[in-house]
């Protein structure tokens, strides 16, 4: 067997749209040839996950164990990894896809650092992967994809189907840049769920929330890929957004009866055909636009753009908010005051 490509990353990897990327990878030979790191939550129920590993045996991978709510393991599958790159038994990674997703439908919960378990899982887990990693990824043609969606943007004509957004005081998940308002977000005082669930019975305080981390993983794709632009020996590394559509997966029908989510299914299947980049998409088309942004490096993935996104293979622009430059570093500052990042444990020359 050859020696691997590169590194393949996969956070997420055992939900529905994981699961299809994986499956991509092991099913096609020039994707199998990348090394797979696949992150679950618990290795001993990644069933999804290691049925999609079986469409091949000549795929080298690592399954592992990353709870992106805890910090404390964010830092150690990260000085697992980076381990394994400098001793050169993984080479270095071509691509980390930020995929894993959690939205509460009902109630709210909160890490044990009393953060909105929403704004850690998806937004602040991902932040400090991807800056303890930079040292081990591939500095001429690495790529970080940063998985978004429509939720992030209030103003998207996409939220009307939820609701969510319809409210005045919802029109906007950031205020302003002050610390404060940062704050009621990461620690989810901002659309906060009721005690009393029937007072809020379709779950939309969770979607405001969840809506509120995938803005700041949106900042990310701009702020970051400016600190990258800058850095000497990161320049090369780009960072892609992808709004993946709504998917017949856990975390958009896991709260809906068995009639209801196979109507989902056959509505996403059909709408997929008639219009391959519109809301409803099945897993396996949002997992080849992914790897795509991931690995090509033809239009409209051309490698020498940086800092874009995209709905499905299609550009698009992220939210008012999200270009707000003063906001944006506000999210910035917070997220390493959060993570409690230290001098040395990234190598992002202004990580502060």
């Amino acid at each position: 067997m050859t020696a691997p490509k590169g590194t393949i990353l996969v956070t997420g990897a055992n939900g529905g749209l994981g699961s299809a990327i994986v499956g991509s990878i092991a099913s096609r030979p020039e994707l199998a040839a990348y090394y797979g790191v696949y992150t679950v939550r618990d290795v001993a129920t990644a069933g999804p996950l290691q049925s999609a590993l079986q469409a091949t045996k000549f795929h080298l991978h690592d399954v592992m164990s990353l709870d992106l709510s805890e910090l404390s393991s964010v830092r150690e599958a990260a000085a697992t990894i980076n381990a394994k790159v400098s001793a050169g038994d993984i080479p270095r990674i071509r691509a980390l896809v930020l995929n894993a997703g959690y939205r509460e439908p009902q109630g709210q919960t909160w890490t044990k650092g009393g953060l909105d378990t929403a704004f850690a899982s998806n937004y602040l887990g991902h932040w400090l992967l991807v800056l303890l990693l930079l040292q081990s990824i591939d500095r001429d043609s690495g790529r970080v994809v940063i998985l978004g969606g429509w939720v992030h943007d209030p103003l998207d004509k996409a939220n009307k189907a939820s609701g969510a957004f319809e409210e005045e005081e919802w029109k906007k998940i950031f205020a302003d840049a002050s610390s404060g308002t940062v704050e009621s977000v990461a620690k989810g005082t901002w659309s906060p769920s009721p005690d009393d669930p029937s007072k809020d019975p379709r779950g939309l305080s969770g979607i405001r929330r969840y809506g509120a981390a995938k803005l700041c993983s949106i900042m990310m794709i701009l702020e970051l890929q400016r600190r990258l632009n800058s850095d000497p020996k990161l320049s090369g590394i780009s960072v892609l957004g992808l709004d993946p559509g709504m998917m017949p997966t856990k975390i958009t029908t896991g709260t809906l009866s068995w009639p209801i989510r196979s109507l989902v299914f056959i509505v996403a299947h059909i709408s997929s055909r008639i219009s391959p980049n519109g809301m409803m998409r099945l897993p396996r088309k949002s997992a080849g636009d992914i790897l795509a942004a991931a690995l090509k490096t033809d239009p409209p993935f051309d490698e020498r753009l940086k800092g874009l996104y995209f709905n499905g293979s299609e550009p698009k622009e992220v939210s008012i908010e999200a270009k707000d430059v003063e906001k944006r570093a506000a999210v910035w500052k917070a997220s390493v005051d959060y993570a409690e990042l230290k001098e040395g444990e990234t190598c992002l020359v202004h990580w502060a």
